[in-house]
């Protein structure tokens, strides 16, 4: 097959694309002439760093119109709702050599459909400016990372008021595509879609989600490519991660409130060297045949295909017989430039051909006459404030390291004034700006947590009952959501014993001792709902008034992201020894302790270190009126949301003795001895349980 023969199928078919167009818009022309608004003029102008923006103007005031986006071809459509066509074209054909190929232009039943031909997929954003709608389109750089970017599909209306998401759904397609679902509670809601990695990510601008509705849902069992949605809240908007697996492709739309998502699946055809989007190679697909042809008389054609401008270099040279078979043109070129050890270099719609090695000199050249330049470049002297960031500890960034690896340059030095915190950098013009890009990223503001704790000391029996309380109201919320835990209280201690409740995200563990002597110690760790906060007060306050127990100590304290913090409170109990040189007095602390390094995760919830002692002397067991100290210790990591209440079961205590007191020999007579000795038994057990809850402050110190 010759290049003109390719040339000359691609200008038919677009000819009948063309045709079917233009009747498809007349039928719907007659069929329902009277429309409220129409498309006047369609213009698409060049901007800087290849960027393009598509003017829209309008006869009457311009509106959002709903939009998606399809990954192979690469296409923008937008629907503009009971508006027509009155360009007098269905086709614009766009020159410039930009991302945007061609328009088509399309009105059925009032409606009108455009869609946007692209090179390569393309972020979007759109902007309306009474009867003209701006819609902007950037490149996403180079193919291979072109599925992580973030389309707009929808901007958020101006006087959007926010709302709640109000159902997620999921249905099998009738061609085994996985559609999910969204009803909206404005059509006006702000949408972005993007693939992550192996996910597929939907955020919706501004709109809370239930609770009801925040869960994961597992639609293995319907046979689309779809195995598992994620839905939660995230500052002040919806978030939406779609798992797929294999190969796949999505579209995305929207009519009125319900936004709808297609998956499915791409089916591998032998015939083909590449599947759908794989390899990120998006281009056009067509067919070559040549047999011992010149390199670059295929170079020539597959410019023509793709009205790009390559430039080949006097060292190309060389012949190939070539076979592909519906191959995206850029997976074609790459497989030429591979075959004859070449190499290409991109700058706008210019592609310049050369070999590898031909390349990687003159690169290299450049290279050594940049590093040359750096050298003999004047140096520059700028001032940096730091607000939050030490000036000594970033210093220490910048210099550290050996010169190859240290950010500023050999000739580069820092100087640091520690009584007002600024940063005096003398470096080239280049270096500066990284300084200054690496200062807008680290000099932010800790975000601040704060520890609430609550260190009780609880009878058996007062561990039991809010065990079987917490146990018997975890059996009533639904499944998913993060309930208490449900106490055994069979057991010595329900709060160590208790089992999970609430499906895969409630959280109790215990790690008991074996051995049934007195004075085993057992812990364990259960996280609370934040709404049983207050019930957890209330319960603690109802022990102290029965007597079952006390409530030790409530520290609170206020630390940083990642700072650890320590609050400590009793007393030195002193301690005398004699030695040669007379009678030394020390002091032991016998205090109670919290030590606390929270971490602040992406999501938002509290990785904490934590370390409490509650250390008191026994003078039950003085010897020469110096008593021992009895220690007690927790030490754990706990991961809990921002509110949630953690709950540690600590050092579990038993005292089990029998006190006699009888009258010689009458005390030991069988039967009638009974009435001349008395005995006193005791059963004593306690628990030292302690429940922390960390609260993430914002900027005005107050808790989110």
């Amino acid at each position: 097959m010759t290049a003109n023969n390719i040339r000359l199928i691609s200008i038919v078919n677009r000819w009948l694309l063309s045709v079917a167009l233009l009747v498809a818009a007349t039928c719907a022309a007659a069929a329902d002439p009277a429309v409220a608004n129409a498309i006047k003029s369609i213009d698409v102008s060049a901007q800087t760093g290849d960027k393009m923006i598509v003017k829209f103007t309008l006869a009457e005031k311009a509106t959002v119109p709903a939009s998606f986006t399809v990954n192979n071809p690469p296409r923008i459509a937008l629907d503009f709702p009971n508006t027509g066509n009155a360009t007098g074209k269905n086709s614009f054909a766009i020159g410039g050599g930009g991302v945007l190929r061609s328009v088509n232009v399309v009105e059925v039943s009032g409606r009108t459909r455009v869609v946007l031909n692209m090179d390569r997929a393309s972020a979007y954003e759109t902007k309306v400016d009474g009867n003209t709608l701006l819609l902007t389109m950037a490149p996403s750089g180079d193919t291979a990372a072109s599925s992580n970017v973030t389309t707009q599909f929808a901007a958020p209306a101006v006087s959007s008021a926010g709302g709640m998401v109000k159902a997620i759904d999921f249905r099998r397609g009738k061609n085994g595509e996985g559609k999910i679902l969204v009803d909206l509670p404005t059509n006006a809601a702000g949408i972005d879609i993007r693939q992550q990695g192996r996910n597929l990510v939907v955020d919706f601008a501004k709109l809370g989600l239930p609770k009801d509705l925040e869960k994961r849902l597992d639609v293995s069992d319907f046979g689309t490519p779809v195995q598992k949605i994620d839905a939660f809240a995230q500052n002040g908007n919806s978030r939406m991660v779609i798992e797929p697996k294999g190969t796949w492709e999505y579209s995305a739309y929207q009519t009125d409130n319900q936004f709808v998502v297609e998956i499915k699946q791409l089916i591998e055809d032998p015939s083909k060297l590449t599947q759908g989007s794989k390899f990120g190679y998006r281009g056009d697909k067509l067919s070559l045949n040549f047999q011992n042809v010149e390199v670059r008389t295929v170079l020539q054609v597959i410019a023509e295909f793709t009205g790009m401008n390559i430039i080949t270099s006097d060292t190309v040279s060389g012949n190939l017989t070539l076979r592909l078979k519906d191959v995206p043109w850029d997976q074609a070129l790459d497989i030429i430039l591979q075959a004859k050890g070449l190499d290409q270099r991109k700058n706008g719609n210019v592609v310049w051909i050369a070999p590898r090695e031909e390349l990687a000199v003159k690169e290299k050249l450049e290279l050594e006459s940049k590093q040359q330049i750096a050298e003999l470049e004047p140096l520059r002297t700028e001032t940096f404030q730091l607000r939050y960031h030490s000036a000594t500890a970033f210093k220490e960034i910048l210099t550290s390291g050996s010169d190859s690896q240290r950010i500023l340059s050999k000739r580069g030095s820092a100087v640091i004034d520690q009584r007002s915190n600024i940063l005096f950098i003398q470096d080239i013009p280049s270096k500066l700006e990284d300084v200054r890009a690496i200062i807008a990223k680290i000099d932010v503001p800790t975000k601040q947590v704060l520890i609430e704790a609550r260190i009780v000391s609880a009878g058996e029996n007062f561990s039991k009952e809010l065990g079987a309380k917490f146990g018997i109201q975890g059996q009533n919320i639904k499944n998913g959501t993060k309930t208490g835990f449900a106490g055994d209280v069979t057991t010595s201690s329900a709060l160590a014993g208790g089992s999970a409740v609430g499906g895969a995200n409630g959280l109790n563990w215990s790690f008991p001792t074996t051995g049934g002597t007195s004075g085993n110690g057992m812990f364990g760790v259960s996280v609370l709902n934040p709404s049983q906060g207050i019930m957890v007060n209330l319960e603690l306050s109802a022990m102290e008034a029965d007597g079952r127990g006390k409530v030790l100590s409530s520290p609170r304290i206020v630390t940083g992201d990642q700072q650890k913090a320590t609050i400590e409170a009793g007393t030195q109990i002193p301690y005398r020894s004699s030695s040669a040189n007379g009678t030394n007095t020390t002091f032991k602390d016998a205090v109670l302790s919290l030590s606390v390094t929270p971490r602040i995760t992406p999501d938002g919830r509290v990785l904490m270190e934590l370390e409490i002692k509650k250390d008191q002397p026994d003078w039950a067991r003085a010897v020469g009126g110096e008593p021992p100290i009895d220690k007690k210790l927790v030490k754990t990591n706990v991961l809990v949301a921002n509110g949630e209440t953690a709950i540690l079961g600590g050092v579990y205590e038993q005292n089990d003795q029998t006190v006699m007191t009888k009258v010689p020999l009458l005390g030991d007579l069988p039967i009638i001895g009974n009435l001349f000795r008395h005995s006193t038994k005791v059963d004593d057990r306690t628990e030292l349980v302690v429940f922390i809850t960390p609260k993430v402050l914002d900027e005005s110190m107050t808790v989110r």
